[in-house]
């Protein structure tokens, strides 16, 4: 059973960048960084001083067993937890410390591993609610204050467009009128990925984003995370199956129990002998 989630009143037009168009918009950087990073709960260490860089363009995996930390690394790229040590940084901007909203407002989106959605609305509506959202916390480009505040205007305007382009694009487009609550499990992880994109981000987290899809969407899934590569932005996804990757990812990070014990190009590291041992 879903849990519903509260549906949130927009703020009148404020602080974004203008929706043209319904990919994510690339901005030259280093992409996404995580240094040195130590989670502990408790007597346990579920993270244990990794680091991994996610460069624009380029789709990096990270892959383990389960329990080996890799959702929380994500939790700590994203704001979800605080590190006993290390550091988060986006296009060399400092994230460390900031909460997951304004790191939304930065440029970073992120997928669960069990899909988030306000459930009452229709799946078209949680697209175009993420679309005005973006539109009205991200600070748009303009040489005046009344430029901006038209750009704001026009980019809430064209949330709706963005949500059909983006439902039309991860395969979805089909369910946009169904309560978000009623769709198959399938249906509700792409919607949760057509809310990230809507945000535009320079950098995009996906958590075990093959989970329940069937073979056809996998692969269709598969073509999509490069595409949205190619047009720029910073992709990370994990997984639990090196195999599943190898095809997908540029670079690839092994953890296991909360360590990085490989990194590098997917066929070196699935040919190293401490990835071969897990």
């Amino acid at each position: 059973m879903l849990t519903p989630l509260p549906i949130p009143t927009l703020p009148d037009p404020a602080p974004v960048l203008p929706a043209n168009g319904p990919g994510p918009v690339p901005e030259a950087g280093e992409g996404l960084r995580a240094m040195g990073v130590t989670v502990r709960f408790g007597g346990t260490t579920a993270v244990d001083g990794a680091a991994l860089t996610a460069p624009p363009g380029t789709v990096t995996g990270l892959v383990g067993p389960a329990g080996s930390g890799k959702t929380t690394l994500c939790d700590v790229l994203t704001g979800l937890c605080r590190p006993a040590r290390g550091t988060v940084r986006l296009d060399g901007a400092e994230l460390t410390g900031r909460p997951p909203h304004e790191r939304a407002r930065c440029g970073l989106a992120r997928t669960f591993q069990r899909p988030t959605a306000f459930w009452p609305l229709t799946v078209r509506e949680n697209v175009r609610l993420a679309a005005e959202i973006h539109a009205v916390t991200r600070r748009p480009p303009g040489r005046s204050a009344r430029d901006r505040w038209r750009r704001r205007r026009a980019a809430r305007h064209a949330a709706g467009e963005v949500a059909d382009a983006l439902l039309e694009r991860v395969g979805i487009a089909a369910y946009a009128q169904r309560p978000a609550g009623s769709v198959p499990p399938e249906v509700a992880r792409l919607l949760e990925l057509a809310r990230a994109l809507a945000a535009r981000p320079r950098a995009l987290v996906l958590d075990e984003p093959w989970a329940d899809l069937s073979e056809h969407r996998g692969r269709a899934l598969e073509v999509l995370v490069r595409d949205l590569a190619a047009e720029g932005p910073a992709v990370l996804l994990t997984g639990s199956d090196l195999e599943a990757l190898i095809g997908v990812c540029d670079v690839l990070y092994v953890l296991d129990a909360g360590r990085v014990v490989a990194s590098g190009p997917p066929v070196e590291v699935r040919a190293d002998p401490r990835v071969r041992s897990l």
